[in-house]
């Protein structure tokens, strides 16, 4: 019974993984009052870029390099999705123009591109089938070498690659910073009112161009280990599904919270999964289970709407352009 309860546990910490990178990503993002519904599209860039940085490299390799396999799909990760985060920043905060309508685009640009690249990468090279990047992907997917001792602890606390404690790492630093950082307070400032920390001396597009950006490239890591870590390198058209979308949900269940996205995210991947671990249900049944984590998320949004409690809301100025001008 036990064994069967920890390997739930480990398949909902690894489903969590990608949503977390991706909730940490857009909280850091709409603490600066800036709506990136293209977070979907970015983290699907993330991954795509970090295949073909990894392909490339295998394939002019004639012995791969440990480091430089996990090196170069990462910065390829990294970079691809910040440009596309600068893209974004670009239309929205230089342009003003509509954050869910670029939003949007930016997701639909994405999964094209991803789509397109996946599916032309082998022909580019001569070759024919699909991706699947073994050396590279077994490279993310190496595990602490004690975890198989521990037993069922172990596979609970141990048993994931490194970009699996990255990401927890990375949504607890978040959360420092946004809280007891200048550097936080001035993002949280502006927010909540751009004029008003325009007017304090605080670089108001500054912020808002960092913290997409920086918040852009931690969301394309959580597509980078869906594609190296949990199918191991491999690559499949549409196969992403909609985490995209659950983590932009688990923003809102999280209170736009970087610590409180941790657990949300290993919940919303439990629920993501637990239709696989209830036996005899149908297809109907299943695809009803998978709409539990939105469901939760309404609930939550109708709760915190109705106890309009400051601190679990989001930010003042969330969606809406700045014009300096009529500060």
């Amino acid at each position: 019974m036990f064994s069967t309860i920890a390997s739930f546990i480990n398949a909902a910490i690894i489903q969590g993984i990608p949503l977390l990178y991706g909730a940490t990503g857009e909280i850091i993002t709409e603490k600066s009052g800036n709506l990136n519904l293209g977070i979907p599209g970015i983290m699907y860039i993330g991954g795509i870029s970090g295949i073909v940085g990894g392909y490339i490299y295998e394939y002019y390799a004639s012995e791969p390099v440990a480091a430089l396999c996990i090196i170069i799909p990462m910065l390829c990760s990294l970079i691809a999705s910040a440009l596309m985060a600068l893209i974004y920043s670009f239309l929205t905060i230089t342009l003003r123009a509509n954050q869910n309508v670029t939003g949007l685009a930016l997701t639909t640009f994405g999964v094209g591109v991803g789509n397109f690249l996946g599916g032309s990468l082998q022909s580019f090279f001569g070759k024919s089938g699909s991706i699947s990047l073994l050396t590279t992907g077994n490279y993310f997917k190496t595990t602490l070498p004690f975890a198989d001792k521990l037993g069922d602890f172990g596979k609970i606390f141990f048993s994931y690659g490194f970009l699996a404690y990255l990401a927890v790492i990375i949504a607890v630093v978040a959360g420092f910073v946004l809280n007891k950082t200048r550097i936080g307070l001035n993002l949280r400032a502006v927010g909540e009112s751009p004029a008003t920390a325009d007017a304090a001396g605080i670089n108001v597009t500054r912020y808002k161009y960092v913290a997409t950006c920086v918040g852009g490239a931690i969301a394309g890591l959580g597509g980078l280990y869906f594609v190296m870590d949990y199918i191991a390198g491999a690559w499949t058209n549409d196969g992403f599904g909609d985490r995209g979308w659950l983590a932009i949900a688990i923003v809102i269940f999280a209170l736009w919270k970087p610590n409180l996205a941790i657990p949300c995210s290993f919940i919303f991947g439990g629920l993501y999964i637990i239709c696989t671990y209830i036996p005899g249900l149908s297809s109907a049944a299943k695809e009803l289970i998978k709409m539990l984590p939105y469901v939760v998320t309404i609930v939550v949004l109708v709760v915190i709407s109705a106890r309009k409690r400051r601190e679990n809301q989001p930010p003042a100025h969330l969606g809406l352009p700045y014009f300096r001008e009529e500060r």
